[in-house]
C-alpha cells in the first residue's frame, strides 16, 4: 500500500490551501534559516563548549553533511508513505533535534544534535515543495504559491545572518537553535488539524523503499560533501579527502545503475529524468545554486566583516536590501510576468541581470564603500534572482505526476544543495590568498564574484534549451 496526499485543488477551499502554504513556508524557512543562522554564533559556541578550531567547523558541517546526503531519500519518502505523515515526521525530528542542540552541554552533543537536525531537514525540505505541488494545480495559483515559497526560502538564507547576530548579541548562542522549537510546535499542531489525511491506494510493486538506492545515494552525496568539507582544513591531497572524493562518485555511479536497472520503486524514477524540463532544469538549478545558494552570502559576509569592518549585527542588516528587493520582485513582478512571458525567457533574463550584478561586484577594493560595493550590485543581483528562481522551480516540477512529486522535489533540492557545496568549495579553492590584508582579501573576493558572473552567463545559455511554457499554457 502506498500513501497519497489528499490534494486540495483550487476551488476546494481557499483557506485550507492557505494553511498548507503557510505550513510549507514556515517549515522551509526553518530549514533554510538553520544553514546560516549558526554561523555568526560560532565564536560564542567555541568559547561556551570548548571546541578546538578543527572541531568547530562540524557545528555547521554536520548539518550540511547529513542534509545534503539525505535529500533524495527524504523526497521519495513522501511519495511512498504520505505527504502529511512524512511532513509531520520531518518537522517533529527537526524540532526535537533543535531542542537537544540548544540544550547541549558538550561539543559532541551539539554536533550530534546538528546532524539529526540535518536528517530532519532532508525529510522536511522536499515535503514542503511536494505539499504545494499536490495542493495547487499547475497554473497561476501554483505560480503564486511557488513565488511565496521561493521568497521565503531566499529570505531565510538572508535572515539567518541578521537573526543569528541579534540573538547571539542580545541573548545567547543557544537561542539560534531554540527559536525553532516554538515554531515547530505550532506548525505540528496546525499540520495535525489542517492537512488532509493521506489516502491509501494499491499499486504494483507495493510501497517498498528502494533501500539499496537510498544507501548509495546517501553515501555518495555524503562522501562528496565530506570530502569537500575536509579539503578546506586538511587539503586536497590528504588521504581522507582523496578517499572520500573517490568513494562518492563511485557510489553515485552505482546508484544510477541501481535506479535504471534494479530498483522496483527507485528513488529517482528513470521516467522522471527523461523529461528535458527536469534533467536540464536540474542542471541549471545546480549551476545557479553554485552561485546563489551559499557562495554569495559567504563571500559577502567575509567582505563586509574582513574588509569593510562591519560587526555581526551590521553585516546582517547589510543583507536587508537583497532580501527586500528579491522578495518584492519574486512575489509581485515574476508571477505577473510568468502569465505573459515564457518561463525560459525569464530564467535567461534573470540570469543575465544577476550576472551583471556580480560583474559589478567583482570590482570591489579595500577602499570601496558599502553603497558602491554591496548596495548597488545588490539591486541587480536581487532583481535577477527574483526573476529566475520561481520560473526555474516551476519548470523542474511541471508535468510531474502526483506519484513522483516527492522524487522531483528531492531531486531539485539535492541539485540546489549540491550546487551550493560544490560551488563554494571550488570558489574557495581558486580564490584563497596567503595574504590577509584588506586589499588582498578584496581582490580574492572580487575574483569569486567574477567567476560567479561567468557561471550565470552559462545558466542563461543552457536555459535557452528549456521547454517554452507559460502559466496559461496547458501542462
Amino acid at each position: 500500500m502506498v500513501r497519497d496526499h489528499g490534494a486540495l485543488r483550487p476551488g476546494s477551499g481557499g483557506s485550507a490551501a492557505g494553511i498548507v502554504l503557510a505550513l510549507a513556508c514556515a517549515a522551509q524557512f526553518m530549514v533554510v534559516l538553520d544553514v546560516s543562522v549558526i554561523n555568526v554564533a560560532l565564536p560564542s559556541i567555541q568559547h561556551g563548549l570548548g571546541f578546538d578550531p578543527a572541531g568547530l567547523q562540524w557545528v555547521a558541517g554536520a548539518y550540511a553533511l547529513v542534509f545534503g546526503g539525505s535529500l533524495l531519500l527524504g523526497g521519495r519518502l513522501a511519495d511512498l508513505y504520505g505527504h502529511r505523515r512524512v511532513f509531520a515526521a520531518g518537522l517533529g525530528l527537526f524540532t526535537v533535534a533543535s531542542l537537544a542542540g540548544g540544550l547541549a552541554t558538550t561539543a559532541g552533543l551539539l554536533v550530534a544534535g546538528r546532524a539529526v537536525q540535518g536528517l530532519g531537514a532532508a525529510v522536511l525540505a522536499p515535503a514542503t515543495l511536494t505539499l504545494l505541488t499536490a495542493t495547487f494545480a499547475e497554473g497561476a495559483r501554483r505560480t503564486r504559491a511557488l513565488a511565496v515559497w521561493t521568497a521565503v526560502s531566499l529570505a531565510g538564507g538572508a535572515a539567518g545572518n541578521l537573526l543569528g547576530g541579534a540573538l547571539t548579541q542580545y541573548l545567547t548562542w543557544r537561542s539560534t537553535l531554540l527559536i525553532n522549537v516554538p515554531i515547530g510546535v505550532i506548525a505540528l499542531g496546525l499540520a495535525a488539524t489542517s492537512l488532509p489525511v493521506d489516502r491509501a491506494r494499491t499499486r504494483a510493486g507495493g510501497g517498498r523503499l528502494d533501500v539499496a538506492g537510498a544507501i548509495l545515494a546517501t553515501a555518495g552525496l555524503t562522501a562528496v560533501t565530506y570530502g569537500i568539507t575536509t579539503a578546506q582544513t586538511r587539503g586536497w591531497g590528504d588521504v581522507v579527502t582523496a578517499v572520500a572524493l573517490a568513494t562518492g562518485p563511485a557510489a553515485l555511479a552505482a546508484f544510477i545503475v541501481v535506479e535504471a536497472r534494479m530498483a522496483r520503486r527507485p528513488l529517482v524514477p528513470p521516467r522522471l529524468v527523461r523529461r528535458r524540463a527536469i534533467w536540464l532544469g536540474n542542471v541549471v538549478m545546480l549551476l545557479s545554486g553554485a552561485v546563489f545558494q551559499v557562495p554569495m552570502w559567504y563571500f559577502l559576509t567575509l567582505y563586509m566583516q574582513d574588509v569593510l569592518g562591519f560587526g555581526p549585527l551590521a553585516t546582517g542588516f547589510g543583507f536587508l536590501p537583497h532580501t527586500l528587493v528579491m522578495s518584492l520582485v519574486g512575489l509581485r513582478v515574476t508571477p505577473w510576468l510568468m502569465r505573459r512571458v515564457p518561463h525560459r525567457a525569464l530564467i535567461v533574463a534573470g540570469a543575465l541581470v544577476a550576472a551583471a550584478g556580480f560583474a559589478w561586484q567583482s570590482g570591489i577594493t579595500a577602499g570601496s564603500t558599502y553603497t558602491s560595493a554591496v548596495l548597488g550590485p545588490a539591486v541587480l543581483l536581487s532583481v535577477g534572482g527574483g526573476l529566475f528562481n520561481t520560473p526555474l522551480t516551476a519548470t523542474v516540477t511541471s508535468g510531474v505526476p502526483p506519484a513522483d512529486a516527492g522524487a522531483a522535489s528531492g531531486l531539485m533540492n539535492t541539485a540546489k544543495q549540491a550546487g551550493g557545496g560544490l560551488g563554494l568549495a571550488a570558489l574557495i579553492a581558486v580564490t584563497t590568498t596567503p595574504a590577509h590584508t584588506p586589499q588582498a582579501l578584496a581582490t580574492a573576493y572580487g575574483h569569486a564574484f567574477a567567476i560567479s558572473a561567468g557561471a550565470l552567463v552559462a545558466v542563461a545559455v543552457l536555459a535557452f534549451a528549456l521547454p517554452a511554457r507559460r502559466d496559461d499554457a496547458a501542462p
